[in-house]
């Protein structure tokens, strides 16, 4: 058994340093009488040397050092045991026949010995000494230990509620309790869209003290598998019910419920494995966790390994919220765009949408397209901010501009009418609308653009320039200026976005203007895949919502 989980009347491995052989043989024979197993050195040399040699796990507990050696002092040897990362722990009780001045003993004390003991030594004075000093030594493990597997349950706790999707969450849990049960371990759970069953495995113990969060545990092998695993796994020890359950299965029952074709990931423990399934809510998969048998040695390994598991289940469940919110609100967000687009002669459209990444707040960007007295009107705009509210002022702008499109207004009275609205009923809320009017025959574009980025023109020939005139943002309660009206050749194509699409943190602005300039020079003739091309470049882990509105001319 493991120093760590002794009892402190527990016998222990003692060593014995000393060059008179008598002496030696004297003390023992007392220990070895109180149970203890004794090795024996007869200088300090041995004695270094038989600590360096002992395997982690099998090292004595304590040392029993004369003061007087022929090669070396006692005090030197036990410097070089305390200053041994190995052995630092390590009692060291000086005994002596000579050295037994206040100054010797205060000596031995000040350069590491847990006691000193002058000769002459009674049986009883020394066993008590012993028990005294593995006593103190073994309540100072426990609590470094302990202290030790706390960390390891925050840095694992911390860890899987970073995960972003199901297949993170699962190796971090992985990682997690192989690192806190310091043995192989798996996880299982099913994705928060409860779609796919992730099974995640570390194949072998990692070092004491590895943190899952920098990595420090052995590579996380994934694999997927049946979701009606869980129910096997939930119906054998939890069945419906909230909370955690620990079973501990023999091998072969663990590899016949889950080291199948789809889940042979799983198969790394070569005996007994610990089992514990927890589940927050009713109606929900739960999370499981093994580890092997071994590792879950008392009572407190088995509360730290459900504290884990009630930990990731929690985990799970605010990542199955979030993805559950996410998703109710990105469709309601999808209905305040248009669903369809208007067939107008002489004018092809195309339009992306593309929403930020899964664990992004929504945004409001939006586009438009509108049949008016006056032509064609192309929209495209942002709200500021992330969120719901975003979503839903873009909403109010979008049908707001289609009611004033639709009485005939041109492109500065529009934006000068959005800005009335959003001064008095969102006064705190900015928006960015770039319109482009393309009048009959598609030959003249008029643009009025409050604040965004402005409109690219390609023309037949290839080269592209910026439509750059631009007046304030809405929302600021500021006039503004005159649309400015350009011609278009036959065959030209204008593209209208939003900042998602081009914006990159520590990138100037400008340069990606310029890049996605280039691109369109270079894009393929149909519309729909100069969209696709462009989204493919341009929109991948963004962590903005994308709007994307092309427009061939003629």
């Amino acid at each position: 058994m493991s120093p760590c989980f002794q009892n402190d009347s527990a016998v222990a491995t003692v060593l014995v340093l000393d060059d008179d052989d008598t002496k030696r043989y004297i003390i023992g024979s007392w220990l070895r009488r109180a149970g203890h197993t004794v090795v024996e050195a007869a200088d300090g040399g041995e004695g270094l040397a038989l600590l360096a040699g002992a395997p982690d796990g099998q090292l004595p507990e304590l040392a029993v050092v004369d003061v007087r050696l022929p090669d070396m002092s006692g005090f030197e040897v036990c410097e070089q045991i305390k200053a041994d990362p190995r052995t630092a722990s390590l009692p060291v009780i000086h005994i002596s026949a000579t050295a037994i001045e206040v100054s010797d003993r205060t000596q031995g004390l000040h350069r590491g010995a847990d006691a000193y003991l002058t000769d002459p030594i009674a049986p009883d004075e020394l066993l008590a000494t012993v028990t005294a000093a593995l006593r103190y030594a073994r309540a100072r493990r426990r609590a470094e230990r302990l202290a030790a597997r706390v960390s390891a349950l925050n840095s694992s706790t911390l860890a899987v509620y970073g995960a972003r999707d199901g297949r993170a969450f699962t190796e971090a849990a992985a990682a997690g309790a192989a690192a806190l049960m310091l043995s192989p371990a798996v996880a299982v759970a099913l994705s928060p869209d409860n779609r796919t069953l992730h099974v995640a495995a570390v194949d072998r113990a990692p070092a004491p003290g590895a943190d899952p969060v920098a990595g420090d545990v052995a590579p996380v092998k994934m694999s997927e598998a049946e979701p009606r695993l869980l129910d096997l796994l939930a119906g054998r020890m939890l069945g419906e019910g909230t909370g955690t359950a620990t079973a501990v299965l023999p091998g072969a029952e663990w590899r016949a419920l889950v080291c199948r074709e789809d889940g042979a990931e799983a198969d790394v423990f070569a005996g007994e494995v610990a089992l514990v399934l927890a589940r927050t809510k009713k109606g929900r998969p739960p999370v499981a966790l093994a580890v092997s048998g071994e590792a879950v040695a008392g009572v407190d390994d088995r509360e730290l390994l459900s504290q884990l598991a009630q930990a990731c289940a929690l985990a799970l469940e605010a990542l199955r919220s979030r993805s559950e919110e996410h998703a109710l609100v990105l469709t309601l967000q999808r209905t305040f765009l248009p669903d369809r687009l208007p067939e107008v002669p002489g004018v092809d459209l195309a339009v992306r949408y593309a929403p930020a990444a899964d664990d992004s707040e929504i945004g409001g960007d939006f586009y438009e397209v509108i049949e008016t007295p006056a032509g064609l009107l192309l929209a495209i705009g942002d709200v500021a901010g992330h969120s719901l509210e975003a979503a839903m002022v873009m909403g109010e702008v979008r049908h707001a501009l289609r009611a004033y499109a639709i009485e005939g207004h041109d492109p500065r009275t529009l934006l000068d009418r959005l800005d009335a609205l959003l001064t008095r009923l969102r006064p705190s809320t900015t928006v960015t609308v770039c319109l482009v009017l393309v009048e009959p025959g598609a030959r003249c574009v008029q643009v009025a653009n409050a604040g965004h980025i402005p409109p690219l023109l390609r023309h037949p020939d290839g080269s592209t320039r910026y439509l750059t005139e631009h007046g304030p943002l809405l929302g600021l309660n500021v006039r503004h200026p005159p649309g400015v009206t350009h011609e278009v050749p036959e065959g030209s194509t204008l593209l209208l976005v939003t900042d998602g699409l081009i914006e990159v943190p520590g990138t100037d602005l400008g340069d990606s203007l310029d890049e996605l300039a280039v691109a369109l020079t270079d894009a393929p003739g149909p519309i729909d895949d100069l969209c696709d091309l462009l989204l493919e470049r341009f929109g991948r882990e963004k962590t903005d919502d994308i709007a994307l509105l092309a427009a061939r001319l003629g």
